[in-house]
């Protein structure tokens, strides 16, 4: 039976560094190729010697694809293709393919030029990796190969992220990346159709979490902030460049606005001036209220949300400053973070999952003493606040999305395993699928079972219409009896005149015959009208003739009585049926073989 193989090399009960091997029908894919948030050292990126023991990626793999351009996703691409070497092609949608290289410059600028490390990705590196990449449409069919097909959805999550179908004749995998099912301010819900595939590969990030209402974390959200404000602290919100950070400066921009709050909100520079940039260009992927709303005002241009600049962190008095990257482990909002973290009317709020290992992740934990590099101790006495704006299904989001896509099974990445454990539950137990949740370097094994196409004589269906019987039913299956013709590779069903004429053959019939032994002390032309009458009162429907040569016929089977030579109270019943009334034949023969009931005329 043809087998679909899923291996994660990163993203495999852990969130970080998505990268999952895809083998389908002879065809290998790679889905994403992300680095991890909580490591510095050779953990940081996806392990590849397990797919290049020898020889370059390029002879492995027919095609990368990523599904959205934040770094746990993208985040190894150059190292992959430009280190490891792949020259195959890389598929991504077009904001995707914009923003992916801003994103990967600005990481290798804080790895190599503010942390000195060596052995890492070059600027030249990430424009001859861009120039591999091929950028997708939504719904647009992609053919790889020659077999190998593919095909993106629209996930939400963030602006160009998408969901990806790949199908290799009749078999298919699905691959969510990260997804959100409720549509936000600025980007709508993630759909797909009904493509009953093989595997869904879903991200699993929150489980377990089933969130409240956004309108209640909303306003929780902007009480925080305001109380920080009027009791004259200052609020920092690490983000990343793109998503959330949109999604927040909208929410506070018009709240500033209706309230007529003076104080500044600032958000760190470069990046994220480029990021709106490119809201304003793909519009098309956005919400629709923006998009409507898009002719009077560009909700991304914000009139109380300015740039931030280096020295502003010292200013006295309250101000909000967004400020990336969003776990605190690196860059500007670590930096802000350091000199605010001494003073208890400030406050810091998470806005999304921090990876384990990274200061946002300890200070949400409790830690209020953190080791700084240079053994320095850092004291935290500023409010800490986790507020999940994140933009990933939660367990209700992943259940519908299961329910829309309809797939054969499941597999979970990018969650940790415990939580994992639990929706893995939940789904064998509602949608009675098998649900796989493979640990990095561990392969899923799902056996297809293919559906083969077979044309169908139209003689033949008006034939089986005409038998009469109730219309068939699209949910049960009906039989047809046809021959099958196999000719250059097609499948035909045809009926079996049409099959003798097509090759040339003569039919031959093909009867059974059946002996029952049956005790009746009447004469021979007696039992056979005693056998007519128990059959006329059992059979009712059928057509059951007695001849006067001495049978008794009932549709195509015959019956004659012949006397035993050793007893003549013991009658030999002889049927004799086509194969077409088989179950009728072998019905019959076990009713005469109870023998006749008493009584009979």
């Amino acid at each position: 039976m043809p087998e679909i193989k899923v291996t994660p090399l990163g993203a495999g009960q852990d969130v970080g560094r998505s990268c999952i091997l895809v083998s389908i029908g002879g065809k290998n894919i790679m889905l994403d190729c992300g680095m991890h948030m909580g490591f510095n050292d050779d953990r940081r990126f996806p392990d590849f010697s397990y797919i290049i023991q020898n020889g370059r990626l390029t002879d492995f793999l027919d095609c990368v694809i990523i599904s959205h351009f934040h770094l746990d996703h993208c985040g190894a691409l150059p190292y992959m293709s430009e280190m490891v070497g792949y020259d195959g092609p890389i598929y991504m949608t077009h904001p995707t393919k914009a923003i992916c290289p801003i994103l990967l410059e600005d990481f290798r600028k804080i790895t190599v030029d503010k942390k000195g490390e060596t052995n890492f990705f070059t600027s030249q590196m990430i424009k001859d990796c861009m120039k591999k990449v091929i950028p997708l449409n939504l719904h647009q069919t992609v053919q790889v190969d020659d077999e190998l097909e593919i095909k993106a959805y629209y996930a939400g999550h963030v602006l160009g992220a998408a969901m990806v179908q790949i199908k290799v004749g009749s078999e298919s995998v699905v691959y969510t990346g990260d997804y959100n099912m409720t549509p936000d301010r600025h980007l709508g819900a993630a759909w797909i159709d009904k493509c009953r595939p093989d595997i869904l590969i879903s991200e699993s990030t929150y489980a377990t979490t089933i969130r409240d209402s956004k309108r209640c974390r909303e306003r929780d959200f902007l009480k925080k902030v305001h109380e920080t404000i009027e009791r004259g602290g200052k609020v920092l919100i690490p983000v990343f460049a793109l998503g959330r950070a949109q999604e927040l400066c909208i929410l506070l921009e018009t709240f500033w606005e209706r309230m007529n709050l003076k104080a500044p909100i600032y958000f760190s520079t470069g990046l994220t001036e480029k990021a709106n940039h490119y809201y304003k260009l793909f519009i098309t992927w956005t919400n629709q209220k923006i998009r409507k709303t898009f002719v009077q005002r560009n909700m991304f241009e914000f009139k109380h949300i300015k740039a931030f600049d280096r020295s502003y962190a010292d200013n006295p008095g309250p101000m909000v400053v967004f400020a990336t990257p969003g776990m605190l482990h690196a860059g500007q909002s670590l930096q802000i973070f350091k000199k605010w973290a001494g003073n208890e009317k400030n406050m810091v709020i998470m806005p999304g999952y921090c990876v384990q290992g990274t200061i946002g992740h300890k200070i949400l934990n409790g830690q209020r003493k953190l080791e700084m590099e240079g053994r320095a101790t850092l004291d935290v006495k500023l409010q800490v606040e986790y507020m999940s704006f994140s933009a990933h299904a939660d367990a209700k989001g992943i259940m519908q999305l299961i329910r829309m896509a309809e797939p054969r099974n499941m597999l979970l990445v990018h969650g940790e395993a415990v939580k994992m454990e639990f929706l893995k539950g939940k789904i064998e137990q509602e949608f009675s699928i098998d649900c796989y949740m493979p640990a990095n370097g561990e392969t899923a094994t799902v056996t297809t079972n293919p559906s083969v196409p077979v044309d169908i004589s139209l003689n033949l269906l008006k034939r089986e219409m005409a038998l009469g019987g109730p219309l068939p039913d699209p949910k049960k299956p009906r039989t047809m009896h046809g021959t099958l013709i196999m000719k250059e590779n097609s499948l035909k069903l045809v009926s079996s005149e049409q099959a003798l004429k097509e090759l040339g053959l003569n039919e031959h019939q093909l009867r059974f015959t059946c002996r029952v032994q049956l005790q009746d002390p009447h004469s021979d032309s007696e039992t056979l009208h005693r056998v007519y009458t128990h059959l006329k009162s059992v059979l009712k429907g059928y057509t059951i003739q007695h001849l006067s040569d001495g049978t008794v016929m009932v549709e195509s089977i015959v019956i004659k009585i012949s006397p035993s030579a050793e007893d003549a109270s013991t009658k030999v019943i002889l049927l004799s049926w086509s194969y077409q009334d088989e179950d009728l034949g072998s019905f019959l023969s076990n009713l005469l073989k109870k023998g006749l009931p008493s009584g009979l005329g």
